[in-house]
């Protein structure tokens, strides 16, 4: 299975008197780095929930984000007497400089952030419960990675083909170009020189051949094409290996054009670099 880098999933779970809310989201990166946000009171079990996610996945900037909220009206919700005695003395300071403001209702003050406190779960609970909904959060979080990888990879494959379509096309064209040449230098030899001169010609036909000879970098080529397809196919953590088939690409697409002494030739090389850079900006996006 081929898997993308992004991807975001969200999971959600009731407690007694509280929930717990977990969001995924993840976007490229040469490493694995992941960030945790989450209130104090669950940093205990920061190196917990980082361990889980390193096991099951290996490069992304991932930002875990969780939310814990205590509801109000539960079973043995306590009303916080110094909370509420501090909100009052500062609306009392606060209409003494600003007599024009609103006295805050009794439902404002119920609803302000820790006037009601409700049961908290004990550690163990809250643990338990943080760690399953991590797991629930990343098989949603894989299987959207999976759906993207996928996609990734047909995008992937039709590029290998499109260009496994130009390197078959640029075959005949070397020996034609060589016989065009072999043509031209002939005629020229023989009128500069008034005479025929075959061994010269011969020398300089050959000379010619050796540095517009593209046969290794076909190869070289299909070679490449063909590992990529495997690696494709194989699945896994594959972006490190294919970015570094995309230099190799690269490079004989490169000396292909360099050597180049016909049309055609040049066209398709230009064409295959193209593909290769569509190809390349796409892998950055796979685990």
């Amino acid at each position: 299975m081929i898997l993308s880098m992004t991807g975001y999933a969200v999971a959600r779970t009731e407690l007694d008197g509280a929930s717990l809310t977990l969001e995924l989201r993840a976007v490229n990166h040469r490493y694995l780095d992941v960030q945790l946000r989450m209130p104090e009171e669950l940093r205990g079990f920061e190196s917990a929930l980082r361990d889980a996610i390193n096991a099951e996945l290996q490069r992304g900037k991932v930002e875990c984000r969780i939310n814990y909220t205590v509801r109000a009206g539960q079973s043995g919700t306590a009303l916080n007497r110094d909370m509420l005695i501090q909100l009052v003395d500062w609306q009392q300071e606060v209409r003494a400089i600003l007599p024009e403001a609103r006295v805050l209702s009794v439902g404002e003050l119920l609803r302000w952030e820790g006037v009601l406190q409700a049961p908290e779960a004990s550690a163990e609970e809250l643990r338990d419960a943080l760690l399953a909904l991590l797991q629930n959060a990343l098989t949603e979080f894989s299987a959207a990675r999976a759906r993207e990888g996928e996609k990734l990879k047909d995008f992937l494959l039709q590029r290998v083909e499109k260009i496994e379509a130009l390197r078959t096309a640029v075959i005949p064209h070397v020996p034609a170009a060589i016989a065009a040449y072999e043509q031209k230098l002939t005629n020229r030899l023989r009128e500069a020189m008034q005479q025929s001169e075959d061994d010269r010609i011969r020398q300089e036909i050959t000379l010619f051949a050796s540095k517009i000879d593209v046969d290794e970098e076909l190869s070289r080529l299909e070679s490449h094409l063909g590992e990529m397809r495997r690696i494709l196919a194989q699945g896994g953590a594959v972006g490190k290996r294919l970015d570094f088939l995309m230099q190799e690409l690269n490079r004989e697409a490169n000396t292909l054009g360099s050597k180049s002494v016909d049309a055609e030739v040049s066209r398709s090389a230009m064409e295959m670099k193209i593909l290769i850079e569509q190809m390349r900006e796409q892998i950055q996006n796979l685990e």
